[in-house]
């Protein structure tokens, strides 16, 4: 691929279909600074197409530092090397076919909150948003056998497919559904005595609902306890200064907020659509 071709893709980004999920890769600005985003140089223009071209930071401050850019390649390279049960498989498998696919969690991204739960030692967890449950079975499957997980969710069909893939798994007695509005039912936890008493919390739900989920699941989670944001990134929009809807602008003020909350540690992670964890001071 000619250099200037490379330089073209990059800045359109490829969008993919794998599993259901639209990916994108390569879609920060590059060379220059489209629509007032933060400009970033591409690197990879090389004679073999088989190089990885990574993203710099302008500022120079930052060193140069080269990070890495997912191409379709590279993400197939990455979906090989997870280690997803057989049973999350045919959750993942089915729910590619249903209405709302791209809402399902990605395989890698699973795998890292099944083993934030598993180094935490967590026995309480929370999921604010379960869809089919693929996030839900992740940590289950990983739970001790008094493991406990609360899980959120409105949607009554999609419910039904998580509930059946629990039964399936065996965790059933793990997972205490909740089907309704999921801030009625945090609230409904601290009303019974619950706050500080969770070890870990999942929000994949309603972006302009964040900040009130992590209000009421600050107060649930123990100190040293964890509780990670999905979405973070929104597929980017969230860079981009002429993007103002009010999804990505709730996210991009939760985001905002978040960097400036001194009762919790944070790291942003580029998994999936972006997650920033959130550890309660």
């Amino acid at each position: 691929m000619a250099c200037s071709t490379a330089i073209h893709r990059s800045v359109l980004g490829f969008q993919r279909q794998i599993g259901g999920k639209r990916l994108s890769y390569c879609s920060l600005p590059a060379i220059t600074n489209l629509g007032g985003g933060i400009p970033r140089r591409i690197r990879g223009c090389h004679a073999s197409a088989h190089l990885q071209p990574s993203v710099v930071a302008d500022d120079p401050k930052y060193g140069n530092k080269q990070v890495i850019a997912i191409t379709p390649r590279l993400y197939d390279y990455i979906l090989t090397n997870v280690r997803e049960p057989e049973i999350l498989r045919q959750l993942r498998e089915e729910t590619a076919n249903m209405r709302g696919s791209q809402m399902q969690v990605s395989p890698e991204q699973a795998q890292l909150l099944a083993m934030l739960v598993q180094i935490l030692g967590a026995e309480r967890c929370i999921e604010v948003g379960v869809y089919t449950g693929y996030s839900s079975l992740a940590i289950a499957l990983v739970l001790p056998e008094s493991g406990y997980l609360v899980a959120c969710e409105r949607d009554s069909k999609s419910l039904e497919v998580a509930k059946r893939y629990y039964k399936q798994a065996g965790v059933s007695h793990k997972v205490d559904v909740k089907h309704g509005l999921a801030a009625d039912a945090l609230k409904s936890l601290i009303l019974n005595g619950e706050s500080g008493s969770y070890d870990f919390a999942f929000v994949d739900a309603d972006k302009r609902m964040n900040q009130e989920y992590f209000e009421l699941l600050l107060q649930l989670v123990r100190t040293g306890g964890v509780i990670v944001i999905d979405n973070v990134l929104w597929h980017g929009k969230v860079a981009d200064p002429l993007v103002n809807d009010a999804r990505t602008v709730s996210i991009r003020n939760f985001n905002k907020n978040i960097m400036e909350d001194e009762r919790v540690s944070i790291s942003m992670v580029p998994v999936g659509d972006g997650i920033t964890i959130c550890r309660k001071r």
